[in-house]
């Protein structure tokens, strides 16, 4: 087997939250959203603050009918169930997916909680190499989300063996670089947007006024960060609270192949030395 340093095609990421489908201009729309992600060409799309139910008798599911619109499969994790309605997160896919696991985060409350903020985890296949992508939301107070971070690193998530490289992680995490958090998940995983060779890293929230980087998307060592940036536009400053977070990524060739390549032609040179490997 001869070694390559092909790269594979380039696939594109997208976290949004989309802020059950309100837009800053007071409308619901789903429709809209569906335009904004539509607009990004995504491959997998990783959303926040879902709301799924009809809004009328004669609609469809809003977040089924998103992706339809986008030809993309959807798998959905609830975190909110109010009068027959569902609110939480989504990954959508152009790609053959299965889901792997959804589940709850840890919580630090005693007392029943309004909102489960949970992580969603689908395997995708593009192009024939497997990727593993998680999506999460996490809480907005800060202890809490610190143990959800840790969970998310942790062996439950992206430590678990079936979670291997590559891997991406990705959605609001409500933790701007400097928080604990952050940290938590950026000792262990690349931040695209700091890998990204096409500018400084930029803020996704507010989109009125936007200051605080609060989306990311986090990667393994073997995903390439060919670009990674907020989307603004006329569009998506009015979508959302926050701006779709878009990455463009390339799987590296396998390490395992690579080091398979350097044995063998070892071997050889051991063999043409007149050495035999395996008398040792």
């Amino acid at each position: 087997m001869k070694h390559s340093d092909h790269h594979g095609r380039p696939f594109r990421i997208l976290t949004y939250n989309v802020h059950r489908w309100l837009g800053t201009d007071r409308k619901i729309s789903p429709t809209r959203i569906a335009e904004v992600i539509a607009a990004c060409e995504p491959d997998i799309v990783a959303l926040q603050e879902v709301r799924v139910g009809r809004t009328g008798p004669r609609e469809i599911d809003q977040a089924a009918g998103v992706a339809d619109a986008l030809g993309m499969e959807l798998h959905f994790q609830p975190t909110i169930r109010i009068l027959g309605e569902q609110y939480g997160i989504a990954v959508l896919t152009k790609h053959p997916a299965r889901l792997v696991k959804s589940e709850r985060l840890p919580t630090q409350s005693t007392k029943p909680s309004f909102e489960k903020r949970s992580a969603l985890w689908v395997c995708a296949e593009i192009d024939g190499q497997k990727v593993n992508v998680i999506n999460a939301h996490l809480s907005l107070r800060s202890g809490e989300r610190r143990a959800q971070a840790a969970a998310l690193v942790g062996s439950d998530w992206i430590g678990h063996p079936d979670c291997a490289d590559p891997a991406i992680l990705l959605g609001d995490f409500n933790a701007p670089p400097y928080s604990r958090s952050y940290r938590m998940i950026a000792n262990r995983l690349r931040d695209a947007q700091l890998s990204n060779p096409h500018g400084e890293p930029q803020p996704t929230f507010h989109t009125r006024a936007p200051v605080l980087r609060l989306d990311h998307v986090f990667v393994t060592k073997s995903v390439e960060v060919v670009k990674a940036a907020p989307v603004r536009n006329m569009l998506t400053r009015i979508a959302s609270d926050h701006f779709p977070l878009l990455a463009e990524l390339r799987v590296r060739s396998s390490v395992k192949g690579h080091s398979h390549d350097q044995k063998q032609r070892a071997d050889g040179d051991l063999l043409s030395a007149g050495h035999n490997p395996a008398s040792n």
